[in-house]
């Protein structure tokens, strides 16, 4: 079934190459991949939830709140064993990861990554891990978009918008919002906004949406009818709510990189497993609004359900008062990003588009009541807007896509009821954040390494060169010990070149020698012997280091230096010198092959 498969897909290849234009087949693959992204976000959800009604059966239902403290550790330790035995390679956060592919591996994504998080993410979400589904989903469906387009021998521009179509397509699925999805592509995965990409995102966004409705019906996630309207009145606590948001943003984006880092220091997968699965299991026994995605918690924040949105807790036959309601939405806020770190530490696979939302709508509402009871409005504040705004403000921040969160709260609403609160909040958080953290969650660690594409064409075409592909190594090496007459019958005669790298005997760089420097002796055979290269070598006007200098970097020193040919070392050994030329051919080219 397989080949006879494979068989009819490279029949349809030949066909279209026949018969349809290059941006007509693109439509297709995008509609296909939009279909396919869709499929996979069901799929995803479906197993999740599958899971979760497991574990809420009848067997254990009494005692579930006495399983918030192990079921996350259980779900852990499947998840870890699926990856080192079944895939026994790392999956990767989805986003992230996505990214990293399109910067680095040319839109190449491998091919157990479009089913691993089938798999490992609703075992990490079903079994409580406090992250979303989103992330794995995108990942999904990017897989199937870059080896869809690898099938198809697309070119690397058409696979990096083919994997911005997957994108888009999962987004659409998962929350209904076809128009947030494709402004997500483009936002987060830096995609060209011209008409020749605009098409087939939107084509594979309803291809997406369509899958949805056809499998969930008109169901989606954040049902939500706006209730209270918007007064200009409202305005000054809008722009207080984005800087709210701001805050908030930079102490998720603080903590969640904090934990990051110390469970990287933890060398046994083991122990990150027992810390992170014990961790995460106590504090959602102690606060079980943590378990899982939350978005049943959203909901009833936005019902004013205290009771069902804050669990069964020490707290419950307190809820009357206003003020302990309020102490308990501001724990969601602080110790949420500590259970999506934990699960992440410990191994597990999923996304922070949920924790963001849930974070986003508990600080949105806690916002709201506490205005609502200082007494100090004759007219109170719409709670219910406000942790939809909410939302919007955590989400500009701390993905830095603030488009993306207006119009995805928008489609939820299902109106542009709030559009002018959403773009306050969202723009506040947005500028505030950028001036302290330039970069998202998604794309912190990738700009740190210099691997981050951006929609700065130049800098896009200068992240995606390859620095090895064009390092020459056809010239000839002098040892500090030599002398003149070494330089001249093992140098000069042999070489083509005019520049020759200085090394000692463990080949590390010292400097080089010019033929030009040594032109007025080299003919004078006397002093062969008495001159060492010590004594005519000169400094390099700057090395190029492949550990630490990115593609940006090396441009850089070629426009600090004017020089036409820089060294090339690692860990302070000589690898070759690349040429300005040479480089500059390879930036052409690229830049080519990434706007055809």
């Amino acid at each position: 079934m397989g080949n006879k498969g494979t068989k009819l897909l490279i029949r349809f290849s030949k066909w279209s190459n026949r018969h349809l234009s290059h941006q007509q087949f693109l439509m297709i693959l995008s509609a296909i991949i939009g279909f396919t992204a869709g499929l996979g976000a069901v799929v995803i959800k479906n197993l999740t939830h599958f899971i979760q009604r497991l574990l809420e059966g009848s067997l254990i239902i009494n005692y579930h709140h006495a399983f918030y403290f192990i079921f996350p550790l259980i779900g852990l330790s499947l998840t870890l064993l699926i990856i080192k035995l079944v895939f026994k390679k790392k999956i990767g956060h989805g986003i992230p990861s996505t990214l990293y592919a399109i910067s680095r591996r040319k839109g190449i994504m491998r091919s157990f990554q479009m089913y691993a998080s089938i798999i490992t993410a609703p075992l990490t979400v079903g079994f409580g891990g406090s992250v979303g589904l989103e992330g794995p989903t995108v990942a999904t469906g990017a897989s199937l978009g870059s080896n869809i387009s690898r099938f198809f021998k697309m070119n690397q521009s058409s696979r990096t918008l083919l994997i911005g179509c997957a994108a888009a397509g999962a987004m659409s699925s998962i929350f209904k919002a076809p128009i947030a999805a494709i402004i997500f592509a483009i936002e987060v995965f830096s995609l060209d906004l011209t008409l020749i990409s605009m098409v087939p995102l939107l084509i594979a966004s309803v291809s997406a949406i369509l899958t949805s409705y056809f499998f969930f019906g008109s169901d989606i996630i954040l049902p939500v009818q706006l209730q209270d309207n918007f007064t200009i009145s409202e305005v000054p606590f809008y722009i207080i709510l984005g800087v709210l948001a701001a805050g908030c943003s930079m102490y998720f984006t603080h903590i969640y990189f904090k934990i990051g880092d110390a469970f990287k220091k933890i060398d046994s997968l083991f122990y990150r497993l027992l810390i992170g699965g014990l961790g995460l299991g106590i504090l959602i026994y102690l606060i079980p609004p943590l378990y899982g995605e939350g978005y049943n918690v959203i909901n009833n924040l936005l019902a004013e359900d205290y009771l069902q949105a804050l669990g069964t807790n020490f707290f419950n036959d307190y809820l009357d008062n206003i003020w302990i309601v309020v102490i308990l939405l501001t724990g969601l806020v602080i110790f949420k990003i500590f259970a999506t770190s934990l699960t992440f530490g410990a191994g597990g696979i999923g996304g922070i588009f949920a924790p963001v939302l849930f974070m986003g709508s508990a600080m949105g509402h806690c916002f709201a009541l506490v205005v609502n009871n200082l007494g100090i409005l004759r007219n109170p504040i719409s709670v219910s807007s406000f942790t939809m705004v909410g939302m919007a403000g955590l989400m500009a921040g701390v993905l830095h896509a603030p488009l993306t969160a207006i119009f995805l709260i928008a489609e939820l609403t299902g109106g542009y009821e709030l559009f002018v609160p959403l773009m306050i909040t969202a723009a506040i958080s947005y500028m505030i954040t950028n001036q302290f953290q330039p970069h998202s969650v998604y794309t912190m660690e990738l700009a740190q390494r210099g691997d981050l594409l951006t929609h700065n064409k130049d800098q896009a075409v200068l992240t995606l060169l390859n620095i090895q592909q064009i390092i020459e190594k056809n010239f000839i090496t002098l040892n500090i010990d030599m002398n003149l007459g070494d330089v001249i019958h093992v140098g000069v005669i042999k070489s083509s070149r005019n520049l020759f790298p200085v090394i000692d005997e463990n080949r590390n760089f010292l400097g080089i020698i010019l033929l030009d420097d040594i032109r007025p002796i080299m003919f004078d055979q006397k002093m062969y012997d008495d001159v060492k290269v010590s004594d005519i070598m000169q400094r390099a006007p700057a090395t190029i280091d492949l550990r630490k200098d990115r593609p940006k970097d090396t441009m850089r020193k070629f426009q600090e230096t004017n020089a036409w040919n820089l060294p090339v070392v690692e860990d302070g050994k000589y690898v070759g010198f690349i040429s300005k030329s040479k480089l500059l051919t390879a930036y052409r080219q690229k830049l080519i092959e990434v706007t055809v």
